[in-house]
């Protein structure tokens, strides 16, 4: 991934005069950047994930874990084979797939798990979560023979129903934040207005306004994760977001859980490395055609807007949503104790000799991606979980196990 050098802006007029509009209606013409990313990314015609085709895979804008091979869901695979077995084998177990993408993770582990585990696939019902109704349309055409899967939005799935495991892999950082400034050891909110003028460099149409907090949760939001913005060490001008959607995230899934877990994979840190008073531009990414900027107000619609995950704050939500930590670790120690490693040294000895070179390179190249720390192996993976009895509880899983 490159940092992008041009400011060329590729915006999607239809959507940008959707957002003027909406600010020009609100009370003092200014939205929350919360509210500005919501519609960038999930306008039901023009956002991003719902508009032409999503740009996700290895020609896209950006590529995850699941696109590299089919190890990543193999592997997890294995957790999910555990997870149920701890559980007692029960003879109903869902794995709810929360942003299933173009379906690539969800076709993996269930092809895997019909090869391998036919005890556990006959008990499987596998749901999958997607607002956006373009992935969505992608996602049934790929797993059309699977009968086992379907599709669901929140309001469809009972409270307290769920026995087995919710799974997301880079969900967290594409709910929409809120921004702020830290002005005289105040925190205020950056909201999104319309220019006067369009931006001659960059063509944006969007200016920032600072202003009050248009939610008390935001103040509330740093108790919670117990973090003090009115200390010395934040200077005036420090910014970042809020993400208040991950906690209403959290507190869903509790709803729904009766008992099992809930697997959290995506980029991000614990609330302390977050909101390092020298990170002083907060964690919010745009992501165009596989380079990296941090403007969000060019190519609206066209480009992906992301903020790392708070993990701290997940931990402490779900607390008090009634879930419970069972571990926190990276995502290249979490897949090397589900068999990543084995499966590099048996690539390195066997299959050498049957594959042709540029399928093995490949191959190789994939796995040691999994785990690379600088990249997705540096990815944070939290398993938290809601039922269990205390034996269950005693039994750690594999993928958070300390290597001897």
């Amino acid at each position: 991934m490159t940092v992008q050098q041009s400011n060329i802006n590729d915006s999607n007029p239809e959507l940008c005069a959707l957002i003027s509009e909406r600010i020009a209606a609100s009370p003092q013409q200014r939205i929350t950047f919360a509210e500005y990313m919501d519609l960038a990314l999930y306008h039901p015609q023009h956002g991003y994930y719902n508009g032409d085709r999503p740009n996700i895979g290895k020609q896209g804008d950006f590529i995850t874990s699941p696109h590299w091979s089919a190890d990543f869901a193999e592997v997890l695979g294995e957790q999910f084979v555990e997870m149920w077995q701890i559980l007692g084998k029960p003879h109903a177990f869902a794995i709810v797939e929360m942003g299933a993408g173009r379906g690539t993770f969800a076709a993996n582990v269930l092809q895997y798990l019909q090869r391998k585990y036919s005890d556990l696939f006959k008990t499987l019902e596998y749901i999958i979560v997607e607002i956006s109704p373009v992935l969505q349309a992608e996602q049934q055409q790929k797993l059309a023979d699977f009968k086992i899967v379907k599709w669901c939005n929140w309001d469809e799935i009972a409270n307290n129903s769920i026995v087995g495991c919710f799974f997301s892999n880079e969900l967290v950082d594409a709910l929409p934040v809120h921004q702020f400034i830290v002005e005289k050891r105040q925190i205020c909110e950056i909201y999104v207005a319309a220019a006067e003028e369009q931006n001659e460099q960059s063509g944006s149409k969007f200016i920032e306004v600072v202003g009050e907090l248009s939610n008390l949760k935001i103040a509330e939001y740093f108790d919670l994760v117990g973090i003090d913005l009115s200390a010395s060490v934040y200077a005036d001008g420090y910014r970042s977001e809020v993400n208040l959607a991950a906690l209403d995230w959290i507190g869903t899934v509790a709803e729904k859980l009766q008992r099992g877990y809930l697997l959290t994979i995506d980029y991000g840190h614990p609330a302390h490395r977050y909101y390092n008073p020298r990170r002083t531009e907060g964690t919010l990414q745009c992501y165009y055609r596989h380079r990296y900027h941090s403007n969000p107000y060019i190519n609206v619609g066209r480009q992906d807007l992301t903020a790392h995950a708070d993990f701290t704050a997940l931990e402490k939500q779900g607390e008090l949503c009634g879930l419970e930590v069972m571990g926190f670790t990276q995502q290249a120690l979490f897949l090397m104790m589900l068999g990543v490693g084995d499966r590099i040294a048996s690539l390195s000895t066997n299959d050498a000799q049957v594959l042709d070179l540029t399928t093995f390179l490949r191959r190789r190249e994939a796995l040691h991606q999994l785990i690379d720390p600088m990249g997705l192996g540096g990815f944070g993976v939290l398993v938290q979980s809601k039922g269990l009895k205390e034996d269950e509880k005693g039994e750690k899983l594999k993928g958070l196990r300390v290597p001897d």
